[in-house]
């Protein structure tokens, strides 16, 4: 095969999906040139036929952030102004990435929509994904670098500061966006972080309403509550923590009726289900056609490491409901997944799969 066909079918391999016209933007080449590529592939055998997306085969489409996080725990004292002997650890994050994994391996079909750099950052990222996600639509940014949470933590594991570079996601545009929309509005679910600028959320939001797919907002810190949408009328989902929760509504929740009365404020304001968790202390959820409720969380002696725990729970909620829990049932599930994320050191566990954590629901609840 000449180089050009050797592209388009590599091209094709990783993305049977694709436009002709996608394919000619990605490959610099003109789409009468790919057309007549396809044409001659097809008449010697190599491509049998054009791969179409089936209604039953539709995708989730996470939306945001993918990281590589650093940890480094200071064996002494720390000394500002010089060097400070410490032991080290990776790992991959970022919520959008870390639900996307979560639901992965729940074996759900996910795409993975994020910004990059063409950096070792991103090959870690990648290496560590792909089996779980389909990361076609990635893009990556010449001039970036990929997203990184780097924190240093004493040797009792509080944390002693933080640094965070993250302005790669300015870079997560309505434009980008745009080229998806074959993806999106073919899409069963979307989930999106708030990394994303506030005229993506409004975009996706908009998108996600006219086509009547589900949405899914997932906060990713207080100070990012300003990237709400202005209106949130047709959202399904919004999964938060009481801090964001404060935050957007400016005032505090101190007892379970607060907890309960925020959480129905969101759904006045249009969200159809809506949870908003307090660590230890449980979830409350509240939804259009359920009576508000409290559960508890579910205690557990062994606490490894908090990382990924929230995006658990995010994973295993809207995959039960998606395969027809009932609310109640579903949220019991994301926090079982939420709990066994606890006890790992993993951000999302290797062992997870839907046969795993079904045998951990019925434990639980026998």
């Amino acid at each position: 095969m000449e180089s050009k066909e050797i592209k388009v079918l590599t091209y094709l391999r990783k993305n049977p999906y694709a436009s002709q016209q996608e394919m000619a933007d990605e490959l610099k080449m003109s789409r009468p040139a790919v057309a007549n590529i396809i044409s001659q592939l097809i008449k010697s055998g190599k491509i049998i036929g054009r791969a179409y997306i089936l209604p039953e085969n539709k995708e989730i489409i996470c939306i945001g952030g993918a990281n590589v996080d650093r940890k480094y725990i200071v064996k002494d004292k720390l000394q500002m102004g010089t060097s400070n002997p410490t032991t080290s650890l990776q790992s991959i994050g970022g919520v959008a990435r870390n639900i996307a994994e979560n639901l992965g391996r729940l074996g759900n079909t996910v795409r993975l929509l994020t910004v990059v750099g063409n950096d070792m950052e991103y090959a870690s990222i990648e290496k560590a994904s792909s089996h779980w996600m389909n990361l076609f639509s990635v893009e990556k940014l010449a001039n970036y670098s990929t997203g990184t949470y780097s924190a240093v933590l004493d040797r009792g594991g509080e944390m002693l500061f933080a640094l965070a570079n993250m302005d790669i996601y300015d870079q997560l545009t309505v434009e980008y966006m745009k080229k998806q929309e074959a993806y999106l509005t073919n899409a069963q679910l979307i989930i999106i972080d708030m990394n994303c600028p506030k005229d993506v959320m409004e975009y996706i939001q908009a998108l996600a309403v006219g086509n009547k797919i589900p949405l899914a907002i997932i906060p990713v810190s207080s100070p990012k509550m300003n990237r709400m949408p202005e209106s949130l009328e047709g959202i399904e989902w919004l999964i938060t923590n009481k801090d964001e929760a404060e935050t957007y509504f400016q005032k505090q929740i101190i007892d379970e009726d607060s907890w309960k009365n925020t959480a129905e404020a969101f759904v006045q304001k249009g969200i159809r289900h809506v949870i908003i968790t307090n660590g230890s202390k449980g979830v409350v959820f509240a939804g259009e056609e359920k009576e508000t409720m409290f559960m508890p969380a579910i205690h557990t002696e062994q606490v490894v490491d908090v990382t990924g725990a929230g995006d658990a729970f995010v994973s295993g909620t809207l995959h039960a409901w998606l395969e027809g829990a009932e609310v109640q049932q579903a949220v019991l599930t994301g926090m079982i997944n939420a709990t066994k994320t606890l006890q790992s050191a993993e951000t999302v566990r290797t062992e997870l799969s839907k046969m795993k954590l079904t045998n951990e629901l019925e434990e639980y609840t026998q």
